[in-house]
């Protein structure tokens, strides 16, 4: 297990690779003006554009433009974000603790709830339970996410007045913007923060404040996770094994959860590693409709004024979440099923 962990490592540096020269490939269609931006580190460099375009080679061939890019990113010189008004590395930092503790509180709930509803729906077939969720999952699935969060914001916000967008009240946001020394941003994220600052009234507001967006992210996402769960539980059910099981007089119990719920589960691993995976760059849908300056959020602003460092940044950042998590599906299929082994 160690030297496959090892090995898929080393792959990591080639994978990482390739996705830098694809990504760096579609930008070179740019101009050198364009380009140029991701060598951009102060607002005072912007104004010198054509002297950029000369130091790093903009109007060079394409492998000469790529080593500089490599120098810039290993010396960490992400670029400017023209969206943050700051450095790419730094601005990263600032939203992507957003993303993080919303996916936090999402992730394990996606999991949790589609694995559930999806096994009892496969234990369960054709009863009114199952045919229930079937119609909520077809629902949740159909349903675009910008829709489904504006429908929970025009009614939870709108006509009841609770459950506001953004990420702290407007109070509390003005008051930790005017307090940096009374309270400290450990992690960037405010249900921490809150408790690790002893302020507690801080946290309670975050997590107000996560209630919609968590129950959007949850909604959309579980029903695909759902249905996979309840094909394969009902695959699994039809084998011959738990046929065997039942002639031998196990109990119904014993025969879905410790028998057929493990080898189901195998697909469910890829796609709920692949979901979150996916989400970790921000739903752009769920942080835009509810005021959250999060990845999502930032990638949109990012896309709309063509801020090149910033895309450039996120497509690497997220080929190395996707391979990342590929290595752990693939540690967990031999954690949940014995008979795969890794090599």
């Amino acid at each position: 297990m160690t030297a496959y962990i090892i090995r898929r490592l080393f792959f990591l540096v080639f994978v990482l690779f390739g996705v830098s020269i694809l990504i760096f490939g579609l930008l070179s269609t740019f101009s050198p003006e364009r380009r140029a931006a991701a060598y951009v580190t102060s607002p005072k460099q912007a104004e010198n554009i054509p002297l950029i375009i000369q130091e790093y080679g903009l109007d060079k061939p394409f492998y000469v433009q790529y080593g500089k890019w490599v120098q810039q990113v290993a010396k960490g010189n992400l670029g400017w974000s023209l969206v943050a008004a700051r450095p790419v590395a730094q601005a990263f930092w600032t939203y992507f603790p957003t993303t993080l503790e919303l996916n936090l509180l999402a992730s394990p709930l996606v999991i949790i709830v589609g694995i559930w509803l999806g096994t009892m729906s496969g234990v369960h077939r054709d009863s009114f339970f199952d045919h229930s969720t079937r119609i909520a999952a077809i629902v949740g699935w159909s349903l675009p996410t910008f829709l489904f969060a504006l429908i929970l914001l025009m009614v939870f916000y709108g006509y009841l007045g609770i459950f506001s967008p953004g990420i702290l009240s407007s109070k509390l946001s003005l008051w930790v913007a005017n307090h940096p020394d009374e309270f400290v941003r450990y992690t960037g994220m405010y249900t921490f923060d809150g408790l690790l600052n002893g302020r507690l009234d801080i946290t309670l507001n975050a997590l107000r404040h996560l209630v919609l967006p968590v129950i959007t992210q949850v909604i959309v996402v579980v029903a695909l996770l759902m249905r996979v769960m309840r094909s394969g539980m009902i695959e699994e059910m039809n084998k011959d094994y738990i046929i065997t099981a039942k002639a031998k007089g196990a109990d119904f119990k014993t025969i879905y959860k410790k028998h057929a719920k493990k080898n189901a589960l195998i697909p469910v691993i890829t796609v709920a590693g692949q979901l979150v995976a996916l989400s970790m760059e921000g739903s752009i849908a769920v942080e835009v409709v509810f005021s959250r300056q999060g990845m999502g959020w930032w990638l949109a602003e990012s896309a709309t004024q063509l801020d090149m460092p910033v895309l450039m940044s996120v497509c690497m950042f997220v080929g190395l979440v996707f391979v990342t998590s590929n290595l752990i599906i693939d540690i967990m299929y031999a954690y949940v099923d014995p008979r795969i082994r890794l090599h």
